[in-house]
């Protein structure tokens, strides 16, 4: 076992295993080549009855649970979105789990949650956010969904509903893109209101965003069934290809119709420090909720979504529960987190946010993301400057998607269509990562496929965008 004692010399191990691990990522493949249960199938089925030297476990570590990783640090890692962490919240995050504090209440860990109303004053401010907005850090965007969800529940059913249930009650709906991430429709689930409660509004324009004038002829047409319309989602960023409604127009509609309006900006909210980009969610001054994760973009270590409301005492009236084991006496004007959130846990995810804006500073994440914006469209220009490829959706930021369309594969001259399209792009992208030097991931629009970039890593450098053109290009002449 290890004691305090040891602690130190095993410590320093394994700092010097880290500096050692992203000082060798560029080669490491950026996917693992590795089948599912082969891991498995390597760990003994039962736990040791007695303890075994640390070596040993280090050595597994490293021989077993590393090479068969997918290596979100690795900066030609250009699939999904980020996974950031920067080694100044690396650094955090080590002193976060010594001090092992569960931070629910101000009692519990009263620096922890000064620290947490300071920091979401300090991002509030950099994305340009009037101080209407109050900020808690949530585990997810998804806990963040749930809790605008929960609370559009609250607000429509009277205030009733965390008491009596919906049950005997009108149907609630809740509006959307068809472009949102499945997060929203699984909030759903979970608060109750069903999937088949999720309207789903069509979307149009380069942008993909939500058809104003179908939205407002829904929530019409749910009042006149006898449904009660609750709240709208506004999506910015969408995972796909980026999808962005235009927020002031939904928030106007969402004010004449008295809904509330959640923003989800997980992935896109981080390019708001960078003023230029603001244009992507004008209105959002209007939004009655909204959640960014700085894990994404912004270098802090997962999990770190930030949510900002403009009434925090309809968040505190959906969530907050007061046994009298946590109640504090004898202090006035404080907050619990904990009544913010879903769970009654919480960790202590200020500090990295704290260690991360003071040791990087605003203008040094805005200088990154402007590169990741940058490079990304490059490549695109590059991409579409080839005749075998298509930019089937243009930046949106630093993510765009594209189609392999070889014209020789053809009939009489003519591009690839149809499923034979979409088996070459799906082929074209197990292709590029079983390559490994780069990780891309494919989606669906107008029903077809194609394939995501999306340019994040937070060590990713120009170079990378480089490999990135090659790989492609190489991995798709190797297809004909």
């Amino acid at each position: 076992m290890l004691s305090w004692d040891a602690f130190e010399s095993w410590a320093k191990r394994a700092v010097e295993w880290t500096k050692g691990y992203h000082a060798s990522l560029r080669q490491r493949p950026v996917r693992p080549h590795v089948e599912p249960g082969s891991v498995l199938a390597q760990i003994p089925e039962h736990a040791p009855e007695s303890p075994e030297p640390m070596q040993a476990i280090l050595d597994d570590f490293e021989q077993l649970i590393v090479p068969n990783m997918t290596h979100w640090q690795h900066p030609r890692f250009f699939a999904y979105f980020p996974a950031n962490a920067a080694p100044v919240s690396v650094l955090a995050e080590q002193l976060t789990a010594a001090l092992a504090a569960q931070c629910m209440l101000w009692q519990t860990s009263p620096a922890a949650t000064e620290l947490e109303t300071a920091m979401m004053v300090w991002l509030r401010e950099a994305l340009g956010l009037s101080e209407d907005f109050s900020g808690v850090i949530q585990d997810s965007a998804s806990s963040a969904t749930l809790a605008a969800i929960l609370m559009m529940r609250s607000k429509a059913s009277g205030m009733t509903a965390n008491q009596a249930g919906l049950a005997g009650g009108p149907q609630l709906r809740v509006y959307c893109s068809d472009q949102v991430h499945s997060s929203i429709d699984k909030a759903m689930w979970v608060a109750g209101l069903g999937q088949d409660n999720l309207v789903k509004i069509p979307t149009y324009g380069p942008l993909r965003s939500m058809d104003v004038a179908a939205l407002e002829a829904a929530i019409a047409a749910d009042r006149a069934a006898g449904h009660v319309p609750a709240g709208i989602i506004i999506c910015v960023g969408g995972t796909s290809i980026g999808a962005s409604d235009q927020v002031a127009e939904v928030v106007a509609l969402a004010k004449r119709e008295g809904l509330l309006t959640h923003l989800d900006a997980a992935w896109a909210g981080s390019a708001m420090i960078c003023p230029e980009f603001r244009s992507l969610w004008r209105g959002v001054e209007g939004v009655d909720s909204m959640v960014f994760n700085p894990h994404k973009w912004l270098g802090a270590q997962f999990d770190c979504a930030v949510q900002f409301v403009r009434s925090p005492q309809l968040l505190v009236e959906t969530l907050g529960i007061q046994p009298e084991y946590l109640k504090t006496h004898g202090k006035e004007g404080i907050v619990n987190y904990s009544e913010w959130s879903v769970p009654l846990g919480r960790r202590f995810r200020a500090l990295k946010l704290w260690f991360l804006l003071r040791a990087h500073g605003l203008e040094d994440l805005r200088g990154r993301i402007r590169n990741h914006v940058a490079w990304s469209r490059d490549l695109a220009e590059k991409l579409r400057a080839l005749p075998d490829f298509e930019i089937s959706s243009d930046p949106i930021l630093s993510l765009f998607s594209f189609r392999y369309m070889p014209k020789e594969q053809g009939v009489e001259g003519q591009a690839l269509d149809g499923e034979a399209a979409d088996a070459l792009n799906l082929a074209l992208v197990n292709a590029i990562n079983d390559d490994g030097r780069i990780y891309l991931t494919q989606t669906k629009l107008d029903g077809r496929t194609v394939i995501r970039f999306q340019a994040g890593q937070f060590e990713m450098e120009e170079q990378d965008k480089d490999t990135a053109f090659a790989v492609i290009v190489e991995c798709a002449r190797k297809l004909i």
